[in-house]
């Protein structure tokens, strides 16, 4: 008896269903996977399905959300802080909850070449491709660096995540128990049917006292510019739209007569005539020159600057830092309690003073990002799983290290199932680049501190109106000598890249893609 469904309503009707064995299928590989890692590299299964605790899901009730709504996360490196807002049940975007950050490395500034240990600044989109289940780092999400903006100013590096671990080499660190509740909140906002979230990277809040302290930077053209979507979203708590053109951000651009779809940007070429909705462009242009006024004031006063370069690697939050400092350090781990909120591990360097370069033996600093390249792993079974695998085609064909662009395979069952209700695929191009963490982590050893070389500085930046060119690089933060090393020998760090079977198995490792 003929019987035809609308797409749409069988969406709406099973997307239950569809959701239950999207995450079953997702658990049931993590297993597969585990079990044919004969190395002992394997990542336990459903870390990246754990649920939301009872305490989230009473925090989100409270505050009128759901826990399917969109959200968003902004990170703020001298505060050490990753706020996740969340779209309540009005539309507007409210706070959810502020997790301390457990590390972050370099110096205030965006990240302008591959190996100057900065943690990215800026705006990024995360799309599903970009969620990575299988990360050395317990779980990561990758940021996407560099975006339509850094390219557009020759800047260079990969790997940029929000991982666990609390171990960044140009990341932002969390506990493990951090990142998994993290992980989980995009996991549902994605499963509610968001296509992707913005993260927003700050140098500090940007408030009129920090930017009448941070006067002096060459920084600070740049952060000027960055701090127009901070105040579009301060205004109107709705995510901005971001474009990129002649080489800088362009927040909530409309086109004079038209919609804004007819406007076409191209990061570095002219822009095209675009403006404000009077809505945002009011209230925002209100705010900017009262607190214009006030870090007027605050200068006149004479309000101290502070060091353009602190010759420390990065922060690490109070909370943490405090209970690194009563324990002594971490030559053991720091276990999680009622007044730290996750797990320290074992060898954690605190930021300190860099240390000088060693002459010979030096290896990559802390494999958390920019690692080397894993090797392609050798020939077996268990990484090349045959045609008749039960798993076999369950994920789009990109593997460990891989952009999440399925578009030449067409994608695996996940994937369709994932369009199917609405979410739209791991298909991302361009700044979505969804490479997870290639080096297995390293095993911690107490041979020698780890040496990392210098790199050059760039060009200052300048923005007439909103323009902006590179920021200069900050000097690498490098370790004290006395400290242990957080990354092996070349020729260990070889022996567990070898072992490393994740990057290349394709067929089973839904590395690089959420789906």
């Amino acid at each position: 008896m003929g019987t035809a469904f609308q797409s749409g309503s069988f969406a709406l009707n099973y997307r239950p269903l569809l959701r239950a064995l999207l995450a079953s299928a997702v658990m049931a590989a993590a297993a597969v996977v585990a079990g044919c890692d004969t190395d002992g590299a394997g990542l336990p299964s459903g870390r990246a399905l754990a649920p939301l605790s009872d305490k989230m899901l009473a925090e989100i009730e409270a505050k009128n959300m759901s826990k399917e709504s969109p959200i968003l996360v902004r990170l703020f490196k001298e505060e050490s802080e990753l706020e996740v807002w969340k779209q309540d049940n009005s539309g507007r975007f409210e706070l959810l909850k502020t997790y301390p950050i457990c590390r972050w490395s370099g110096e205030l500034g965006p990240k302008v070449k591959l190996g100057d240990r900065q943690a990215p600044e800026g705006f990024y989109t995360i799309s599903p491709g970009q969620m990575n289940p299988n990360s050395n780092y317990y779980l990561a999400i990758n940021t996407g660096f560099p975006n339509a903006y850094d390219r557009a100013n020759g800047r260079t590096g990969e790997f940029l995540m929000i991982h666990g671990d609390c171990s960044s080499a140009g990341c932002y660190a969390m506990t493990d128990e951090q990142i998994a509740e993290i992980y989980a909140l995009a996991r549902e906002s994605f499963f509610g049917g968001q296509k992707s979230f913005q993260i927003q990277a700050y140098p500090f809040r940007m408030t009129p006292l920090n930017m009448a302290k941070h006067r002096d930077s060459p920084n600070m053209a740049f952060w000027k510019m960055i701090k127009e979507g901070y105040d579009h979203f301060e205004v109107t708590h709705q995510e901005p739209k971001v474009d990129v053109c002649d080489k800088h951000y362009v927040f909530n651009a409309a086109a004079p007569n038209g919609p804004a779809s007819a406007l076409h940007f191209s990061p570095a070429a002219k822009c095209p005539a675009y403006e404000l909705p009077q809505e945002i462009a009011g209230p925002v242009k209100e705010r900017q020159q009262r607190e214009e006024a006030q870090v007027a004031q605050l200068i006149s006063r004479g309000t101290p600057t502070v060091p353009v370069r602190t010759g420390t690697d990065g922060g690490m939050n109070p909370v943490f830092l405090a209970a690194v400092q009563f324990h002594g350090g971490t030559q053991f781990p720091i276990q999680s309690s009622s007044s730290l909120p996750g797990t320290i591990p074992a060898n954690i360097r605190p930021p300190g003073a860099p240390a000088a370069p060693e002459t010979t033996g030096s290896t990559m600093s802390l494999a958390s990002s920019e690692s080397r390249p894993v090797p392609a792993p050798r020939a077996s079974a268990a990484a090349q799983p045959s045609s008749g695998n039960l798993f076999s085609g369950l994920f789009s064909s990109n593997g460990e290290g891989a952009k999440g662009n399925d578009s030449q395979s067409g994608g695996g069952m996940l994937d369709k199932m994932s369009r199917l209700v609405g979410l739209g695929g791991s298909d991302q191009g361009g700044d979505a680049a969804a490479k997870s963490k290639p080096a297995a982590k390293p095993t911690q050893t107490a041979s020698a501190a780890t040496a990392r070389p210098k790199p050059a500085a760039g060009a200052a930046a300048a923005q007439p109106e909103v323009k902006s060119a590179n920021a200069a690089a900050p000097a690498p933060a490098k370790p004290p000598a006395s400290s242990a090393p957080q990354t092996p020998t070349d020729t260990q760090q070889e022996a567990v890249n070898t072992a490393n079977l994740l990057r290349g198995a394709q067929a089973t490792v839904p590395a690089g893609s959420f789906d």
